[in-house]
């Protein structure tokens, strides 16, 4: 079982941070087959088994060699690292990242308006695809505390007020 063995040990944080990684990959992988959307190729062959197999094997290791109880993985927000306000943020905007992928797998036929208009084809899944990237890498910078993260948080921000003041109204 993923974490018994920080668990064992009485690392309850890398414990927890295994369970909840577990839970967020076991919900993409739910997302790309429960749905036929445009990234369920991706979801079920490419990043699910990759971003399991590196987990999996950095969970194992930490499992048998590790004697700190510190962080395996930065998803829950520590206070070691500092900010946890910022590090809150951070996993809410991984949480964020799923909900996206939910509405894109359940509704391909769903089309994102950039800038008042709705891309067809490749470029509409591209589009589509935009959203979900964006809050992952906005996501991680926030729990790891990084300043890339403000950036990109900041040019998102951006971009979505002037999508928001082009569009046309509803």
């Amino acid at each position: 079982m993923p974490g018994a063995g920080q668990l064992l040990k009485g690392h309850y944080a890398k414990a927890a941070e295994t369970l909840a990684l577990g839970l967020m990959l076991g919900t993409a992988w739910y997302f790309g087959s429960a749905f036929e959307g445009p990234f369920t190729p991706f979801l079920l062959y490419v990043f699910v088994p990759v971003v399991a197999a590196v987990c999996w094997a950095r969970q194992v290791q930490d499992a048998y060699s590790s004697s700190s109880p510190g962080s395996l993985f930065p998803i829950l927000p520590l206070p070691s690292r500092g900010s946890m306000d910022l590090q809150a943020i951070g996993f809410l905007f991984l949480l964020t990242a799923l909900t996206d992928l939910y509405i894109i797998q359940a509704r391909p036929d769903y089309g994102l308006k950039i800038l008042g208009t709705t891309l067809p084809g490749f470029w509409g899944i591209l589009s589509k695809a935009q959203s979900p990237t964006l809050h992952i890498l906005i996501g991680v910078g926030f729990l790891l505390v990084k300043r890339w993260g403000l950036f990109v948080y900041l040019l998102y921000a951006g971009f979505g007020l002037i999508n928001a003041a082009s569009g046309s109204p509803s």
